[in-house]
């Protein structure tokens, strides 16, 4: 796994790093995305036992590399500031934590439905850690996500408020961020005063994910796609 990840990060270092000028729309957003995900997975399995997320993982992640080939993205003219490099950075940073939190999340369903239906886990999930310790890395996960986002929107409104004279545009991509920001954060605290977890943590993940991935790779593919407006 580690060559393909490399390369990866290569390609994507000198389309958005070295390139003279930076594109970026719902492609580079989902290809910088999964190879944050598919190399926190790699990382992962150097500690715990969890190749059974490998098929899926990788699979995604073969999908998004070469989308920028074919979706060049749009010119971002203000991409030089420093505040708004960092808020793309710990945006993508966000989805990719809450992308490897919603995979842990969707096997722990999948562990607990064999378990519902037989004694014991057979075949690849037999290896898997137990399911409590799968529950605390996915809440780690989450939380530690939902810290990142926090960080993400309030350098977005440090960036608005420096160059566009208002500290948020009222806009849709804006509206989901923040709906799935709140979600998660409901979810967090649930999870620390009522101890919630199985399909309760299960809905309130796929949810907060949903929204999020609406947000900016949902928004520009219909831009960039649907109505031609790169």
């Amino acid at each position: 796994m580690l060559l393909p990840i490399v390369l990866h990060g290569a390609l994507l270092y000198r389309d958005l790093f070295i390139a003279p000028e930076l594109r970026f729309g719902f492609a580079q957003a989902l290809s910088v995305m999964m190879f944050l995900a598919v190399a926190m997975c790699w990382l992962e399995g150097l500690l715990y036992p969890i190749e059974v997320l490998y098929p899926l993982v990788l699979a995604a992640g073969a999908l998004c590399a070469p989308l920028p080939a074919f979706f060049a993205g749009r010119t971002l003219a203000d991409a030089v500031s420093f505040e708004f490099r960092l808020h793309l950075l710990f945006g993508m940073l966000a989805y990719s934590l809450f992308t490897v939190a919603m995979l842990h999340a969707l096997l722990i369903a999948r562990v607990e439905r064999r378990l519902h239906a037989a004694p014991g886990l057979g075949g690849p999930l037999a290896g898997l850690p137990p399911l409590l310790s799968l529950e605390r890395v996915v809440f780690g996960l989450i939380a530690a996500a939902f810290a990142v986002l926090t960080l993400t929107l309030g350098l977005g409104i440090a960036y608005s408020e420096a160059f566009l004279g208002r500290a948020m545009r009222f806009e849709h991509k804006t509206v989901f961020v923040v709906l799935s920001w709140l979600i998660f954060g409901l979810l967090l605290a649930g999870r620390w005063r009522y101890g919630w977890r199985g399909r309760t943590a299960l809905r309130w993940t796929l949810t907060g994910f949903v929204l999020l991935m609406l947000a900016y790779p949902g928004s520009r593919f219909v831009l960039e796609v649907l109505l031609h407006r790169a």
